[in-house]
């Protein structure tokens, strides 16, 4: 198995057992749409999303903390767009 496919493997993971079930359905809906067109480094960056706690997440996303504990690059970008169908 190739690294970057273990790399996916781990944030598929993460992103959809989160603990808050909200947080589970955002998380796995934005991997499920961008996983396959991210390069190594983006990828890198969603694994370091993804390890903050669901609070920080949710907070960050929703605009009610103007938290700096979300690094800013392409991969927060769209996230912080990606809304649910």
């Amino acid at each position: 198995m190739k690294k970057i496919d273990s790399i996916k493997k781990k944030i598929k993971y993460r992103a959809e057992y989160r603990g808050i079930k909200e947080m589970d359905l955002l998380l796995s809906g934005f991997v499920k749409k961008y996983i396959d067109i991210l390069n190594h480094k983006e990828l890198m960056d969603l694994y370091e999303i993804l390890e903050k706690d669901d609070d920080v997440i949710f907070k960050w996303y929703s605009g009610s903390n103007d938290t700096k504990e979300v690094s800013e690059n392409r991969v927060s970008k769209l996230l912080k767009d990606f809304k649910l169908d």
